[in-house]
């Protein structure tokens, strides 16, 4: 009996050692599956990844469906696993690529973003949750790519790419996608690119539409090469201004990790001289070829003018951020706040309210008081509208005595169309409508939401 007692005591002690070492290798696997990337608020030189001679088991069975492709092989995916990739942006480009580029074991990517997530993001940037907001883009990334594959390094950058940063970052990185929404930060990411010998992955999307290619690589064009100079500020959109469908910048990026894969594997990419289009309103895709390597091309010709990086926010003439644009089209007393509109409004003062926003922006909110007439269709003198405009006009001097010009103030969303406005109808007034006095609302109904009506849909 007491013999038998000992050797269970001995059994469970042997027990209690297995389960103290089990507990241990938990621990440890999921502080390595839950560990936070350290957040990178300035560019501080990186190791060199190390080579893998060959893969694990683990690799192996992870990889296996890839593997089994005689375009990647082995030969490939220990390719990918010595490949680094930066990132330009995490939003509705940059979240399925980095999930892919992840999934596919790349070796280190370079997260960079300077802003925060937002409610407005989620649509379309699926590496973000609601828990995530007010969270750095490149942190909140970083976080669902370690959780997706905690095999690949992470590097989290919270910051602006900018002429002082931009070289330093993209010389440790072997392959960049652009995945921004401004025109200053392709131009900065193209040079930089050129000036480090950097293959540079580009793509965009707005609205129903989207576009790659893939810049200086193997002898094919650069940005500059297609765009020596950069189009003027008002005529630029992006997705804040036109919106965009989620699911479209979610194809685009899926699209730009394949070209990243296939340039890591040693495949190659076949949107070196191509421009891929899609229209996700026909669901259809065409590819147009683009014209070679300029030779007179100012980044990557054969007498380059552009040998360090330069102000890309005075090159533009817009700023460096994806955040809508502000123009500045009038002078001070062309304009007024929207708390002198305010006061107006509470006098009753006589005036018409012209929102010259698209019919689509009308429908998610407006002032009930405002006439809306598009700006399209006073820049297209459409006859209809300029009708309305003219019936409310002859209203409205019915109300003021004498001769005094009736009083008509201009709001779009951000202010931005409302400035285009005033300067159509004062060339309109006195010829095509009775002489009027017009004013924009500066900052528009987002201004109203934010100063006057906290209630006031923002979108």
């Amino acid at each position: 009996m007491a013999q038998e007692v000992c050797m269970l005591k001995a059994q469970l002690k042997d027990k209690e050692k297995e389960i103290a070492a089990l507990k241990s290798k938990l621990e440890q696997l999921e502080k390595s599956h839950t560990s936070v990337p350290e957040l990178q608020s300035t560019v501080t030189p990186l190791t060199p990844l190390t080579t893998k001679p060959s893969l694990s088991n683990e690799d192996i069975l992870r990889y296996s469906r890839q593997l089994l492709l005689p375009e990647l092989g082995v030969k490939g995916q220990l390719h990918l696993c010595k490949t680094s990739v930066l990132i330009v942006g995490c939003g509705g480009l940059g979240c399925p690529l980095a999930q892919y580029l992840a999934a596919a074991g790349i070796g280190r990517l370079g997260l960079l973003d300077y802003d925060e997530v937002e409610l407005s993001n989620l649509h379309r940037q699926i590496l973000h949750g609601e828990e995530n907001q007010g969270q750095a883009k490149s942190l909140s990334a970083a976080r669902a790519v370690r959780r997706l594959n905690s095999t690949v390094e992470c590097v989290p950058y919270h910051l602006q790419l900018s002429p002082e940063n931009a070289l330093q970052l993209i010389q440790q990185y072997d392959i960049v996608a652009d995945c921004s929404d401004n025109v200053a930060t392709r131009y900065l990411v193209n040079d930089a690119c050129v000036l480090s010998g950097k293959p540079l992955v580009s793509a965009s999307a707005l609205r129903m539409e989207g576009q790659l290619t893939v810049y200086n690589y193997r002898g094919g064009p650069c940005f500059r090469c297609l765009y020596p100079v950069p189009p003027p500020p008002e005529t630029v959109t992006n997705c804040s201004d036109g919106g965009v469908l989620g699911v479209v910048p979610g194809i685009m990026g899926c699209f730009q990790a394949l070209e990243v894969l296939k340039i890591a594997s040693g495949q190659g990419s076949s949107c070196g001289q191509q421009l891929l289009m899609f229209d996700a309103q026909d669901a259809r895709f065409r590819s147009i070829k683009l014209r070679p390597k300029q030779a007179g091309c100012a980044a990557c010709g054969e007498n380059p003018s552009v040998t360090r990086l330069i102000d890309y926010e005075a090159f533009c003439g817009s700023a460096a951020t994806d955040k809508c644009r502000k123009l500045n089209l009038l002078s001070e007393d062309q304009r007024i706040t929207v708390q002198d509109y305010k006061s107006i409004v509470d006098i009753a003062g006589p005036h018409i309210l012209l929102d010259v926003r698209p019919l689509v922006e009308v429908d998610i909110c407006h002032l009930p008081f405002s006439l809306n007439i598009p700006l399209s269709s006073l820049e297209e003198r459409k006859s209809g509208q300029i009708q309305l405009l003219q019936e409310r006009i002859s209203q409205l001097k019915q109300q003021i005595p004498g001769d005094c010009r009736p009083p008509v103030y201009v709001i779009c969303k951000q202010g931005n169309d409302s400035q285009k406005a005033v300067q159509v109808l004062e060339k309109m007034s006195g010829s095509e409508v009775d002489s009027i006095r017009v004013k924009d609302i500066c900052g528009g109904l987002m201004a109203w939401a934010k100063k006057i009506d906290p209630a006031f849909p923002q979108y």
